[in-house]
C-alpha cells in the first residue's frame, strides 16, 4: 500500500512540475535560464511579465475569444452529441446502424485533409475573420457522439423509456426529462474534453482569423515570433492561457471524475 501511494505522489510530481517552472521562469528575468543550478522558486516579477503580455499582444481579447468558442463548442457538442447518441442507442429506424458507421468512419479522416475545403467554404460564406469559422464546423463531432450512444445504450434502461412511453411522453420529453439526468456525467466528461480541445486549437485559428482578432493559442504564437525568444513572456502568457483550463476542471472535476468512474463501472 506505502509503494503505491508513493507511485502516486511520484506520478502527481512529474506531471505538476513542468507546469510549476514554467510559473516560476514567468516570474522571472530571462537571465533566470542560465543560473546553475535552476531556481525553484518564484521570484518578484511574475505581475510585471504578466503585465507585459497583455501590452504586446491583445491577450484580453484571446481570452475571451477562446472562451467564446470553447465554451460554445463544448455545450453545443455535448447537446448535440447526447441528441444523436439517444437516437443511435434507443431508437429505431431505417439505417441507423450504416449512419453510425459512416459517423464512426469519418474519425479516419485526418481533419488537415478538410481544411482547404472548409476554409473556401468560409470565404464564400464571408465568416473569415469571424467566431462563426470556429464554432460551427466544431458543433458536433463524431467522437462525442459515438461516446455517447456507447455511454447510453448501457447506462439508459429501454425500460425507462417505455414507461415514459406509457405516461403519455414525447421523444423529446423523454430525452429532456429522462436521458439528459442520465447522461449527464458522460456529458460532463465530453464537455471538458471538448473545451480543452477547442482551447488548445491552434491551426484552424491561424488560418481563419486576423491578428488583431486573435485566439489564446495564436496569440502566444505571437508572444513567441520575435526574432530574439523572450522565453519568460511567452511562459507568462502561457501561465495564463492555462488558468482557465484550471478553473474549469477545479469547478467541474467532481462531475468528471464521477463520469469517468461511471463509465468504468459500466464498461
Amino acid at each position: 500500500m506505502r509503494l503505491r501511494y508513493l507511485t502516486l505522489l511520484a506520478v502527481a510530481f512529474f506531471s505538476a512540475f513542468p507546469l510549476y517552472y514554467s510559473v516560476v521562469v514567468a516570474s522571472r528575468h530571462n537571465s533566470a535560464l542560465a543560473e546553475v543550478p535552476p531556481p525553484l522558486l518564484p521570484g518578484g516579477n511574475l505581475l510585471a511579465n504578466v503585465s507585459r503580455v497583455f501590452d504586446t499582444v491583445p491577450f484580453a481579447l484571446a481570452l475571451l475569444n477562446s472562451f467564446v468558442v470553447a465554451g460554445s463548442i463544448a455545450v453545443a457538442v455535448m447537446f448535440f452529441s447526447t441528441l444523436a447518441g439517444f437516437a443511435f442507442a434507443k431508437l429505431r429506424f431505417r439505417g441507423r446502424n450504416a449512419l453510425l458507421l459512416i459517423t464512426v468512419g469519418t474519425m479516419m479522416v485526418p481533419a488537415l485533409l478538410g481544411s482547404i475545403p472548409l476554409y473556401m467554404l468560409m470565404v464564400k460564406l464571408e465568416w473569415t475573420g469571424t467566431m462563426y469559422a470556429l464554432v460551427v464546423p466544431a458543433l458536433v463531432n463524431a467522437f462525442g457522439v459515438f461516446f455517447m450512444t456507447q455511454f447510453l445504450s448501457r447506462a439508459l434502461p429501454t425500460e425507462l423509456l417505455e414507461a415514459g412511453r406509457v405516461d403519455g411522453c414525447t421523444t423529446w420529453k423523454l430525452f429532456r426529462h429522462v436521458v439528459l439526468p442520465v447522461a449527464r456525467p458522460a456529458a460532463a466528461v465530453l464537455g471538458m474534453l471538448t473545451f480543452m480541445s477547442a482551447w488548445n486549437d491552434y491551426f484552424w485559428p491561424l488560418v481563419v482569423l486576423t491578428p488583431d482578432n486573435p485566439t489564446v493559442q495564436v496569440a502566444l504564437s505571437t508572444l513567441a515570433s520575435g526574432y530574439v525568444n523572450d522565453y519568460v513572456l511567452g511562459l507568462a502568457g502561457t501561465a495564463v492561457g492555462t488558468l482557465p483550463l484550471v478553473l474549469v476542471f477545479v469547478l467541474f472535476g467532481k462531475q468528471i471524475i464521477g463520469g469517468i468512474m461511471q463509465g468504468a463501472v459500466k464498461g
